[in-house]
């Protein structure tokens, strides 16, 4: 098993008990330990947490990222998602921002993405997903 990295919509799926995600995690944490999130991720769950003025939820959420690792955006992985968006958009197609930035991510530090959001992922060259919701 590669290492991953986890994107926001199985992170949440994560801390909704989602019965598959439970089980991919904790497997995949007896080989490796810890999990590994992008600071984009990051960034989602904390300001939609915020949003919602979920105080209780933002400090679960900030004693599992003490457990784990965020992984940083730079500026290798900001220049792989710029390249990425001018190649999706040169072939009129197009991904969110957030969702280029984390593909860069994982893009640079050779991880597999797992996400339940397919759709979008799979338009992106060189990427590697999985989906742990199934």
């Amino acid at each position: 098993m590669n290492r991953v990295l986890i994107d926001t919509d199985i992170l949440s799926y994560y801390f909704k008990g989602d019965p598959a995600v439970v089980k991919n995690i904790t497997k995949y944490l007896d080989i490796y330990e810890v999990l590994d999130i992008s600071l984009i991720t990051y960034y989602e769950i904390t300001s939609g947490l915020l949003a919602k003025n979920a105080l209780k939820q933002l400090t679960v959420f900030e004693e599992f990222v003490a457990e784990n690792k965020i992984v940083p955006l730079t500026e290798k992985s900001a220049k792989k998602s710029a390249e990425i968006y001018a190649t999706l958009r040169q072939s009129g197609t197009t991904v969110d921002d957030i969702d280029l930035l984390i593909a860069g991510i994982a893009i640079e530090y050779g991880y597999t993405l797992v996400t339940n959001n397919d759709k979008h992922f799979r338009r992106i060259p060189g990427l590697i997903t999985d989906n742990w919701k199934f």
